[in-house]
């Protein structure tokens, strides 16, 4: 469990990586720096970035299988339902004690909080879409989706 940051640590982050607005521009430009850095790093992803369920943003590169969408809708619908990033959600369950799956109660083949998915939050106004990445190891997918966020509030700062 050491692997996963703290429950703390996930919450500082949402409270951070807060836009300013979030358009088709800044979809496209949060999912081509995902991808230039996926293939920069021959990394087999898929990236997904959406607005109120609207796909806005996707791109499988090479190695990723059409499971990383399975993965990326299961992460997405999930941090639509709890309003938090998947990694997120399955840490608090771990941190009380137990899983994901034996917590929620939900259907393993709808939700899966697994790091990659992260809610787009425009500040004053709350979540408004989701940016998925799938195809690493779970803290990894989470942590590129929160240096990629980084990078595209410091842009609208």
């Amino acid at each position: 469990m050491s692997d996963f940051p703290a429950l703390a640590e996930l919450a500082a982050e949402e409270a951070e990586l807060q836009l300013t607005r979030f358009t088709n521009d800044d979809a496209w430009a949060l999912g081509s720096a995902l991808v230039a850095r996926g293939q920069a790093e021959q990394l087999p992803i898929a990236v997904e970035v959406s607005r109120n369920s609207h796909q806005l943003f996707h791109a499988a590169l090479t190695g990723a299988t059409p499971d990383n969408d399975q993965w990326i809708a299961r992460k997405a619908r999930t941090v639509h339902r709890f309003g938090h990033s998947s990694l997120a959600v399955g840490q608090r369950f771990r941190e009380m004690g137990t899983t994901f799956e034996e917590g929620s109660g939900l259907d393993p083949e709808l939700y899966a909080a697994h790091g990659g998915g992260f809610p787009l939050l425009v500040r004053d106004v709350g979540p408004v879409g989701v940016v998925v990445v799938s195809g690493l190891p779970q803290v990894e997918d989470h942590r590129m989706v929160v240096a990629a966020l980084r990078d595209l509030v410091a842009q609208q700062a």
